[in-house]
């Protein structure tokens, strides 16, 4: 029987939208159920505020009875606006290993952001490159960190055989603590604090919202020359931060001051994923604060999701007195290993220095590009 694209029409249709990686990685050992009550919030044009600069379609395929695949079709207007390259957007990508569903999806995808006047489509984001993003292409051994994406070793295939190519790579690396502390970074890192007067600092939770806003300035000037980036609005970080300022630990994020002024800031989390797993998706009544606050300091490992220099001293070192920083605490405080995750291939100022230190690219994963 051929393959049925279903625009996705209300609740009904959403929930099944949502829950359809459940049938599909129920044999999958690396599979980390994500929170349906997150996974609502983020899909929620009335809750999340990326809706406000943007637009999306969901589309189900159906054979035999029977849902196979679903994909988005994403218009992000302030993209548009601030790169001006006539980029749509895939997100949300899930399918059978069906190349025909697949084939469909993106064509359904494709004739959704045709008539908007965008010139190609590129993927996944979900829903925006701020957001967990790309498919897994090497690395398919481990499974994800907090807020990285997985999918099956057969998912590039059936991307490239709907004609997309590689449009770039984000490479995910491994620290293992033995590996990373030595007398090369706390050299180095001396050498930096000689040439300049910088001094690094944990957040403090009680002026979480000052913290904030200190976090989005550094963050949309640091990132502000890197491919594929946007600035992110006060309403999204907000948004973003509302369930991650539960799992905030200071002695993991920094903010770092040269001469009295805020130059960079370093955001790590510990992997919640070891919890997440357990939840299978509902953490209801307990909510993310009582269930994960008691265990966050017993997880053995972290993920550093950003580490931001403002763009006028990307060169002076900053960066490894975040690593030195993390690196000191993980002995004391239990840490096996850290992951660094993502960061362009094209980044060699971060990609450099982590190699240095002993760092892995142990996983890579792939934003796919078409022309329309």
């Amino acid at each position: 029987m051929s393959v049925e694209i279903l625009p996705v029409q209300g609740p009904r249709d959403l929930e099944t939208f949502i829950r359809l990686p459940w049938r599909l990685y129920r044999d999958d050992k690396n599979f980390i159920p994500p929170l349906l009550s997150a996974e609502r919030k983020m899909l929620d044009p009335a809750r999340n505020p990326f809706y406000l600069h943007a637009e999306a379609r969901h589309f189900l395929a159906r054979r035999d009875g029977r849902i196979v695949g679903r994909i988005s079709a994403i218009r992000n207007r302030r993209h548009e606006e601030f790169h001006g390259d006539g980029a749509g957007f895939f997100g949300y990508f899930e399918c059978e290993e069906d190349p025909e569903a697949a084939r469909a999806l993106f064509g359904a995808a494709e004739d959704w952001l045709r008539p908007h006047g965008l010139r190609c489509v590129r993927g996944p984001v979900n829903p925006s490159m701020n957001d967990p993003c790309g498919t897994l292409v090497e690395g398919f051994k481990w499974p994800p960190f907090m807020l990285m994406t997985m999918n099956p070793p057969y998912h590039p295939a059936l991307i490239e055989g709907a004609g997309y190519a590689k449009a770039m790579d984000l490479l995910a690396y491994v620290i293992l603590q033995v590996e990373a502390i030595g007398a090369k970074i706390h050299k180095v890192a001396a050498e930096v604090l000689e040439r300049a007067r910088i001094t690094i600092r944990p957040v403090d939770p009680s002026r979480f919202e000052e913290e904030l806003r200190l976090l989005q300035e550094i963050y949309n000037d640091a990132w502000s020359k890197n491919w594929g980036f946007v600035p992110m609005t006060e309403e999204e970080l907000k948004f973003a931060a509302e369930d991650l300022k539960a799992i905030v630990l200071p002695e993991l994020t920094y903010f770092a001051y040269l001469d009295g002024e805020p130059v960079g800031f370093s955001l790590a989390l510990p992997d919640i994923n070891h919890a997440l797993k357990r939840a299978n998706g509902r953490l209801f009544p307990f909510g993310w604060f009582w269930f994960l606050k008691p265990m966050l300091r017993k997880i053995p490992t972290f993920r550093i999701l950003a580490l931001g220099v403002k763009r006028t001293h990307q060169h002076s070192g900053i960066g490894t007195l975040f690593y030195q920083k993390y690196f000191e605490i993980a002995g004391p405080r239990g840490y096996k290993a850290a992951e660094l995750s993502w960061i362009l291939e094209t980044n060699d100022l971060m990609n450099r220095p982590i190699q240095r230190m002993g760092g892995k690219p142990y996983k890579r994963y792939r934003i796919y590009e078409k022309k329309l």
